[in-house]
C-alpha cells in the first residue's frame, strides 16, 4: 500500500510539473509573444502586390505609335500584376528605340528619376528607353490583397492606383523610316536624314537592326544569337559608328583655305585628271571613271563637281594643322548631343598621326 500511494503521489507532481509547463508556454505564446505571432499571422493573411504603371507610349512626329503598354492580367495571389510592353515595327526601330531590361544593382544604386526604381522594376538599357527613363516610367501602384491558407486570393482590401507615364513624341518620319530600312535590305550600313532648317532628326535607320521585343519577352536564345551575331544588330552605325567622312569634308578645306587667305574666291586650279606625288598617283573621279577632265576650275566649281585634285592643291597650302582647327569649329571630333549612345571621331593631326600609326604626315 506504501509503494501505491508513492507511485500515485509522483504521478499526480509529474502530472502537475507538466500542467505548470503547458500553462507556462501558453502564457509566453499568448502573452508574452502574442503581438509577435499575431504579426505574423496578419503578414501571412494580408499580401502586398505591386501594380506595374503603364510605361509611357513612343510616337513617331505624325503620333504614330512605336511603343506602348497593356496590362496583363495575372493571378492576384503573386506579388506583381506586370503591364506588358509592344513595339510595333520593332524591326524598323530597334536600334531608335532601344530596349529594357530588369533593373541591375548599378541601377538602383544610380537612379537619377524622382521616381525611384526598385528591384524587379524593367529599365531602359539603351535607345529612347534609356534616354527617356524619367518620363516614360511612371509610379508604381500596389494592392493590399487577402489569402487563404492555402495563398488563394480571397478579396481586395485597399489599393494605390499606379500613374502612368508621359507620351514621348519622336521626331522621326516612321514611313521615311521604314522606307530606309527596306532599301538597306538588312546589309551593314546607316541612313540619317536631318532637317537642315530645324536640325530635327527625320531618319536614322541602322542596318541589320533588331526588335526589342526579343528583350522585352525575355527570349534568352534570341538574345544570345544577337549578341554573338558577327553583323552586330545591336551596334547602332548610324550614331555609334566611326566613318572616314570623303567628300562631305570638302567644304570644310575651302573654308578654311578662304578665311585663312590660302586661296581667294576666283583663285584658278588647272585639273588634268591626276596628281603624282613621288611614284604615286592619284586621279579624280572624273578622270578614273569616265576619262574626263575639268580644266580650269575656281572654288564654286570644285564644290558642285566634287573635284579631287583642286582640294589635293588647297589642302596642301592650308596644311593638316588648319585644317584640323576649322574641322574642330565645324563640330568634327566632338558629340552632338542628340542623347542616344554616340561615338566621337577623331581629327588626324602630324602628331596624332606619328603617335598611332608610327608614320609621317605626307602631302
Amino acid at each position: 500500500r506504501g509503494q501505491t500511494s508513492t507511485m500515485l503521489y509522483l504521478f499526480f507532481v509529474a502530472i502537475g510539473v507538466l500542467f505548470l509547463i503547458l500553462i507556462s508556454r501558453l502564457f509566453q505564446l499568448t502573452v508574452v509573444k502574442g503581438n509577435y505571432y499575431r504579426s505574423l499571422s496578419e503578414q501571412n493573411r494580408i499580401r502586398e502586390v505591386v501594380v506595374e504603371a503603364q510605361r509611357g507610349k513612343i510616337v513617331d512626329r505624325k503620333g504614330y505609335v512605336l511603343a506602348e503598354n497593356s496590362p496583363v492580367e495575372v493571378n492576384e495571389s503573386l506579388k506583381r500584376i506586370i503591364s506588358k510592353r509592344y513595339y510595333k515595327d520593332g524591326s524598323d526601330f530597334g536600334n531608335i528605340l532601344g530596349y529594357r531590361q530588369i533593373a541591375d544593382q548599378n541601377d538602383v544604386d544610380n537612379d537619377p528619376c524622382i521616381n525611384k526604381i526598385h528591384p524587379g522594376d524593367k529599365v531602359g538599357k539603351k535607345g529612347v528607353e534609356k534616354l527617356f527613363e524619367c518620363d516614360l516610367r511612371g509610379r508604381n501602384g500596389k494592392k493590399l490583397i487577402e489569402v487563404n491558407a492555402q495563398g488563394l486570393f480571397k478579396r481586395t482590401l485597399n489599393v494605390v492606383e499606379p500613374e502612368n507615364g508621359k507620351t514621348v513624341q519622336l521626331s522621326i518620319d516612321g514611313d521615311l523610316q521604314k522606307r530606309a530600312d527596306e532599301l538597306l535590305l538588312g546589309k551593314r550600313g546607316a541612313v540619317v536624314g536631318v532637317n537642315p532648317n530645324t536640325g530635327e532628326v527625320l531618319v536614322m535607320a541602322s542596318s541589320p537592326s533588331y526588335d526589342p521585343q526579343v528583350f522585352e519577352d525575355n527570349k534568352s536564345e534570341e538574345i544570345q544569337r544577337l549578341l554573338k551575331d558577327s553583323d552586330k544588330p545591336l551596334f547602332n552605325r548610324a550614331s555609334e559608328g566611326i566613318y572616314p567622312p570623303g567628300s562631305v569634308f570638302k567644304p570644310i578645306v575651302a573654308v578654311g583655305a578662304l578665311q585663312e587667305k590660302s586661296i581667294e574666291k576666283d583663285t584658278i586650279v588647272e585639273d588634268t585628271g591626276k596628281v603624282k606625288l613621288g611614284q604615286q598617283e592619284f586621279g579624280t573621279w572624273n578622270f578614273l571613271e569616265h576619262g574626263q577632265v575639268e580644266g580650269n576650275i575656281d572654288v564654286i566649281k570644285a564644290i558642285q563637281r566634287s573635284n579631287d585634285i583642286f582640294f589635293y592643291k588647297i589642302g596642301e597650302k592650308i596644311g593638316p594643322e588648319k585644317m584640323k582647327s576649322w574641322a574642330e569649329q565645324f563640330g568634327y571630333q566632338t558629340k552632338t548631343g542628340i542623347g542616344i549612345d554616340e561615338a566621337m571621331g577623331t581629327i588626324p593631326s602630324p602628331f596624332w598621326k606619328q603617335d598611332v600609326l608610327k608614320e609621317q604626315w605626307y602631302t
